[in-house]
């Protein structure tokens, strides 16, 4: 075994670590089949109707678009909403939990993603922090009471030729505004925090306990580096998975490049053969 590869560094430190601190973008949920919203052609690819009328994600990712044109916002959202509740998590998933289960302190989960798919492949809701919120829950758009309630029990129709919502649009029930998801927006200062601070206070305590602590980021890009922030705020064991920007300062981690499941199913297969060199071959 290469012990100065960067592969055998990233076996070597996350079979040592007492707790995996995972931190998730855009690019974790690709190998999924969801959509890449990277660049104005790749979402005008997945919403043509928005590309005909020249509408950004930046346009129709924004709080006031909901107040403009809640029907187009929603037609927008609503078929991210049923996207997401029908796609299955990839392997990389489950890689990443079986290896969190052998941990003293288990895993905690950063992620700037709002679909739910950390829940969905078996991450404890209590273990996740989503920093942009998610889609699965709702708020008043006009923030007229603190309020955060399930989306469970909404199932848009949606028209996707013309990225509109058919169905009646979901609304408050303390106003009677239409309601939209709790997900912070592009300039979007009626987002509901409390929600996402809970989330908070929850993984800074479990950090508190974790000693030898592995950062295992995955595709988090830099455009919008929050992601890549907290893990170098917890360096100098990260391991940052990309396909396009693995780059990181030694000093900080290690940069491997590849999409999600490739890099973690091969860093997997690695690691059978290191616990078992550990272990005395036994």
């Amino acid at each position: 075994m290469n012990n100065s590869s960067p592969e055998a560094t990233a076996v070597k430190w996350i079979s040592e670590a007492d707790g995996i601190l995972v931190t998730a973008g855009a690019g974790m949920g690709i190998d999924s089949g969801l959509p890449d919203f990277r660049g104005s052609t790749g979402f005008w690819r997945a919403y043509p109707a928005l590309g005909a009328e020249g509408v950004t994600f930046r346009d129709i990712a924004n709080g006031m678009a909901f107040r403009v044109d809640p029907k187009r916002a929603w037609g927008f959202y609503g078929h991210r909403l049923m996207l997401y509740r029908n796609t299955l998590p990839h392997a990389g998933f489950n890689i990443l939990r079986r290896w969190a289960q052998s941990k003293p302190h288990g895993t905690f989960v950063f992620t700037s993603n709002v679909d739910g798919q950390f829940q969905k492949a078996g991450f404890s809701d209590q273990q996740i922090m989503e920093c942009h919120g998610s889609i699965h829950y709702f708020q008043c758009a006009a923030a007229c009471a603190s309020s955060i309630w399930s989306a469970e029990g909404f199932n848009p129709d949606v028209d996707d030729r013309r990225c509109l919502l058919r169905s009646a649009l979901p609304a408050c029930p303390r106003c009677g505004e239409v309601a939209r998801p709790n997900i912070l927006m592009f300039n979007d200062w009626a987002w509901l925090e409390e929600r996402t601070e809970m989330q908070q206070a929850r993984l800074n305590a479990w950090l508190s306990n974790v000693r030898q602590l592995v950062v295992v980021e995955v595709g988090a890009g830099s455009a919008i580096p929050t992601v890549r922030n907290l893990s170098e705020r917890h360096a100098p064991r990260v391991i940052r998975i990309n396909p396009d920007d693995s780059a990181i300062d030694p000093k900080t981690g290690i940069g491997l490049v590849g999409s999600a499941l490739e890099v973690l199913q091969a860093l997997d297969a690695r690691m059978l053969g290191y616990c078992s060199v550990a272990s005395g071959g036994l």
